[in-house]
This record gives structure tokens, sequence and C-alpha cells, in this order.
């Protein structure tokens, strides 16, 4: 039997679309969407960089603008969604790339873009508990769509997100891993219903910034 990973030895990859045609569905009144969404993957993006599982993160994105607001975001690597060998798009293509960039002598897991409230220390418990496990997936809050798809060293990372994406990774071999349900690795944001639950739970600085500005208006 394989030695679970160490501490800091897990690449993360983090699609993260063109914020002009991303959240489409956050229409929150008197924020500006593109903003916003910007504010939702950058805390996520600092919250996996803060991890001590993290060795590296790649965020796969053509979002130029994202990448020069990440500046104060230490141990990232950006990686263009265009590849130019492909012309697919989507989250499973995007994270194709950033596999193919991360390579597979190291563990990896797929983290969706929309998770504001993400803790370090949550992303740490999964990542510990998929460190035994040849591919494991975790479940949103609603229980039918992902926000984590892991793969050991040496094995294929796969993906299927998308609506009712959980049992699709199921499908593909993923082990379920038992996440707490009030963790904030669940609580991935495409509505402003599941923003103001993230909001609850407490959402990193960028997000609450513009949160803040929109309430005072």
């Amino acid at each position: 039997m394989t030695a679970p990973e160490t501490s800091g030895s897990w690449a993360v990859l983090i699609p993260v679309k063109p914020t002009a045609i991303g959240k489409s569905r956050l229409d929150l009144p008197g924020a500006d969407r593109v903003t916003l969404a910007r504010a939702i993957a950058l805390d996520t993006i600092a919250a996996a960089a803060a991890c001590p599982a993290v060795a590296q993160v790649f965020v796969v994105t053509d979002d130029g603008a994202l990448v020069a607001l990440a500046f104060d975001i230490a141990g990232l690597r950006f990686v263009s969604e265009d590849d130019g060998t492909s012309t697919a798009r989507g989250i499973d293509a995007a994270i194709a790339v950033g596999a193919a960039a991360a390579g597979d002598g190291m563990p990896r897991a797929a983290l969706l873009g929309d998770l504001p409230a993400l803790r370090p220390e949550d992303l740490e418990l999964a990542l510990t508990a998929a460190s035994g496990i040849e591919r494991a997936v975790v479940a949103d809050a609603e229980g039918t769509g992902t926000t984590l798809v892991t793969a050991r060293p040496g094995t294929p990372l796969r993906t299927a997100f998308g609506a009712g994406s959980f049992g699709r990774h199921i499908g593909l071999g993923c082990v379920p891993l038992t996440i707490p349900e009030g963790s904030t690795l669940r609580r991935d944001v495409d509505t402003v219903d599941q923003l103001e639950a993230a909001a609850a739970l407490g959402v990193g600085p960028r997000t609450s910034r513009v949160l803040r500005a929109q309430t005072s208006r």
C-alpha cells in the first residue's frame, strides 16, 4: 500500500471562466456581476494557496484582469485555457489543460473557483482524507453537484462537472468523501440564494468588500 501524501504535496487546479461570460445567474442588485465573480474566484484561489496541504495552485483562465488582480496571492501558476491544441471549451476541458501542466507525479485536485467562503482547513481536511484513495469526490451543499475531484499520483484525473455531476463522478470511479454538511468546501455559488448561504458562513475579504459596497448603496 502506498503511504498517504504528506503535507504540502498537492497540486490544485482551479478553472475560472472569463468573468464576462461566467456566473450569468449571479445577478445581485447593486453589484457589478463581473467584479463580484472575480472577487469570488480570487477568494477561492487565495484559500487554496493558503492550505498547508497544497504545494502548487494552477489557475486555468483566459481572464487577464483576474491574473493582474491576483498579484498579492503567493504560490500561483497561471495556465491559459486555450492551449492551442483543442477548440473544446468548458470546465472539464480547462481542467484537462491544467492537469497536463501539472503532470501526474503528484496528487491533483480539481477545485471549483466559486467557493468564496472556503477555509484552508476545510480543504486540507478533504485532501488528507483523499490521500489514501485512488479517486475521490466531494458533493456540493445540495448533494447533486461537485466541488472537488481528486486523483492520486499516476492516476488520470477524470472530471464531469455540470448539473448532476456528483453521480457522474461516482460513475467514473470516484469515492465520495464524508465531509461535514456545513463545510465551506461544499458551498459553491451560482445564484444569489447560494451567495447568501456562503455569506452566512463568512466569505473571503474580496467578496466581502463587494457585498459591503452593494449594501451601502
